[in-house]
């Protein structure tokens, strides 16, 4: 067993590798010794000192090439749950970056998969990717549950058994989808050999000569594919492995037998330059055998997920076969660290190498910032993180990765917001296509622009990406807003122009400064606007500026008061009595929702505002009440409403996924979630989206009826 000395010198030589600079370096050191104090005389449930453990994260995390604050990270990231630090002291020492990292760690390993249905999995995978704001945080996650699997004998079985299921079923795919692999075949392994033990067995019993033989041959050719290659003058690195019990059992169950697997034996040489690697390929095919038709250049043609390589199969010691991959350093790091490796190679990657590994990483750092609330989050993790994607390729020669069954319109956004927003033809390998046309993958693609055009209303329907659909959103916003600005001009001109008061003289400096600190608002602008959408009628306005005190509320609710019928407005969630052009909005304080009891408050010049008829903020007024009440076509609509529920448990261990399968069954949104540990019991505070108030009390029953709640309330 290596002990912590040992393991800090194999750090530092990790570290030395990736050529840090001094001040990082120095930060490194400084992040072991505080780590090692915070975890002195601790010891893990295998015996070994507790320090080990950040150690062998951070030796993990280093020979991925991250950054520096990731191997920081890696040190100090159990020094609060296992240590007397906390996110200030952490922040202070280390910066905000490594502090966020922490407290996103501490978030994550709340999470626990609960039970073994894929629904449980796959919404945690969704909350476990919504909470790494920074994908160093994942990167972190993944080692750590690397050497926790590679150390399981301190666990009790059903622990280990617990553990591997969740790493299948939430941490492998996410390892798959950021293209780590270095760590996804061994999460894979380890995974296995707990899961299924016995299938493990014999498989490892069935290779064709025992694995600790065919590691001794592997280490034989070796040495003879190396004599060759120093025979021509060429710079490489060689690796050789046996493959995986895991990957065997993946073939047999693609319909492979042992005669038809032709990777058991794999070597990879690592090369300077493209040039050399077909170089390489024609030297081991003038040395040994090839296999008909094992030849493939993922080098001309990327796979997928971006790797390149060459591939080969010869026959290798006693006939057996062997494959033979072929790569440049650059492609080694995208292919065994996926996006681990952008650090490294963010200067000097490979042209589309480097292009897709910043869409990734663009899309994972945007995703939480863009304002877009939970559901679409957790679609676009469903659709463009975790899912299956495509290549496209541009007329300059860059990649731009897509999910799958995007079209030009999503491939125009992804280049551009102003590509997209001028969008009017697309030509796809040549030929002039639709906007709705479904992208294949290694398609060429042209977007035909005009700078006088601009986005159609029904390209919502033709986009599948959310920053596609988020952009052409926000331009017919930016023109809604425009429009509203034009049209609240024109009525109060219009009005000053009714009561003969010059414009120049109403709409002086003073007397704009004035509107703006009474209605609270940035600017004249903005008064514009709320005039333009009906928030404020001219007439206010003005009586406002000339503050005159007999204004249109007082007109208002004498109109109201001499309407007793309701007048259906099927464009409103709520109709007023007598009236149907007013701004309606529901009160924040009481958020009712579809089915409530409710009330209307007429306010100063903001149209109503719709409380529950039990909101303690209307129990004491009377004269600016006026009865409203749901439009019942609203019933058949798919609009939601916020509601605040908190939900009171008798146990310190977080339920949250219980939480969040029983709101998926009810096709309940959640929106936030926050967790407060409260004289050792556990307050969830929950902002959740629902159609109606029938919804919201059969989710509530649902909760009351779980063990350890005591009481789910409504705010």
């Amino acid at each position: 067993m290596k002990t912590t000395d040992d393991l800090y010198l194999e750090l530092i030589d990790k570290v030395n590798d990736n050529e840090y600079t001094k001040e990082e370096i120095d930060l490194i050191n400084k992040a072991y010794t505080f780590a090692t104090k915070q975890h002195a005389g601790m010891v893990r449930k295998n015996g070994d000192p507790y320090m080990a453990h950040p150690l062998n994260v951070a030796i993990i995390v280093a020979g991925l090439n991250t950054d520096a604050i990731t191997v920081v990270s890696a040190l100090v990231h159990e020094s609060i749950t296992h240590g007397s630090s906390n996110l200030e002291e952490l922040k202070e020492e280390f910066g905000e970056q490594v502090s966020n990292i922490i407290e996103s760690l501490m978030k994550i390993n709340k999470l626990h998969l609960t039970d073994d249905s894929e629904s449980s999995a796959i919404n945690l995978r969704k909350i476990l990717v919504a909470l790494s704001e920074d994908v160093r945080v994942i990167i972190i996650k993944l080692a750590s549950r690397l050497h926790n699997l590679r150390t399981k004998e301190g666990l009790d079985p059903e622990l280990q058994v617990l553990k591997a299921k969740e790493t299948k079923n939430v941490l492998i795919p996410i390892a798959h989808r950021l293209g780590i692999n270095q760590l996804k075949t061994e999460l894979e392994d380890l995974d296995f050999r707990i899961l299924n033990p016995d299938l493990y067995n014999e498989i490892e019993s069935e290779l064709p000569v025992p694995r600790k033989e065919l590691e001794e041959m592997l280490r034989e050719t070796i040495d003879e594919i190396s004599e060759l290659l120093r025979d021509n003058n060429i710079s490489f690195e060689i690796k050789c492995r046996v493959k995986s019990v895991n990957s065997i059992d993946n073939k047999f169950k693609n319909g492979h037998t042992w005669k038809n697997i032709y990777d058991i034996l794999g070597i990879r040489i690592i090369c300077e330059e493209i040039p050399d690697c077909y170089l390489i390929i024609g030297l081991i095919h003038s040395k040994f055998k090839p296999i008909p038709k094992r030849f493939k250049d993922y080098i001309a043609m990327p796979k997928n997920n971006s790797y390149q390589s060459l591939h080969t199969g010869i026959y290798g010691p006693e006939n057996l076969p062997l494959e033979v991959q072929v790569r440049t350093k650059e492609m080694n790091e995208i292919a065994e660290h996926g996006v681990a490796s952008h650090w490294s190679y963010k200067e000097h990657g490979t042209k589309a190498a480097q292009s897709i590994m910043e869409q990734k990483l663009s899309l994972f750092r945007t995703m939480i910032e863009d304002n877009v609330d939970e559901e679409e989050i957790k679609n676009t993790i469903d659709t463009e993180i975790l899912s299956d994607s495509i290549y496209i390729n541009t007329p300059k020669g860059d990649v731009v990765e897509l999910p799958k069954n995007s079209t030009p319109i999503d491939f125009a956004y992804r280049i551009h917001s102003k590509v997209g927003d001028t969008t009017v033809g697309a030509i796809v390998n040549g030929k002039i296509v639709t906007l709705d046309y479904k992208l294949q993958d290694q398609d060429e693609v042209e977007i035909m622009t005009d700078a006088n055009s601009s986005p159609k209303l029904d390209w919502l329907n033709i986009a599948t990406t959310t920053q596609a659909k988020s952009k052409i959103k926000s331009f017919f916003s930016k023109q809604d807003r425009e429009n509203y600005i034009t049209r609240g001009k024109d009525l109060l001109e219009k009005e000053l122009r009714k009561r003969n008061i010059s414009i120049k003289e109403a709409l002086s400096e003073d007397n704009i400064n004035k509107l703006i600190t009474d209605l609270k608002v940035a600017n004249y602008e903005e008064i514009l606007l709320n005039i333009g959408s009906l928030r404020y009628t001219p007439v206010y306005i003005v009586d406002l500026i000339y503050n005159n005190k007999e204004n249109v509320e007082d007109a208002f609710l004498d109109k109201l008061s001499r309407q007793t019928s309701y007048k259906t407005n099927y464009a409103n969630d709520i109709i007023v009595s007598g009236m149907d052009d007013l701004l309606v909005n529901l009160a924040s304080c009481c958020r009712p929702i579809y089915g409530d009891e409710i009330i209307g408050y007429i306010t100063k010049g903001r149209g109503i505002t719709v409380h529950k008829k039990d909101c303690v903020n209307v129990h004491d007024l009377n004269e600016r009440l006026i009865d409203v009440k749901w439009n019942e076509r609203t019933e058949t609509n798919d609009k939601k409403y916020i509601s605040h529920i908190k939900v009171f448990t008798n146990d310190n261990k977080t339920q949250l996924m219980d939480i969040v399968a029983k709101a998926t069954s009810r096709n309940i949104q959640m929106t936030s979630i926050n967790e407060k540990n409260v004289n050792d019991r556990i307050i969830y505070d929950l902002l959740i989206k629902v159609s109606s108030k029938e919804d919201l009390d059969l989710f509530i029953n649902d909760l009351e009826m779980l063990k350890y709640v005591d009481l789910v309330k409504r705010y």
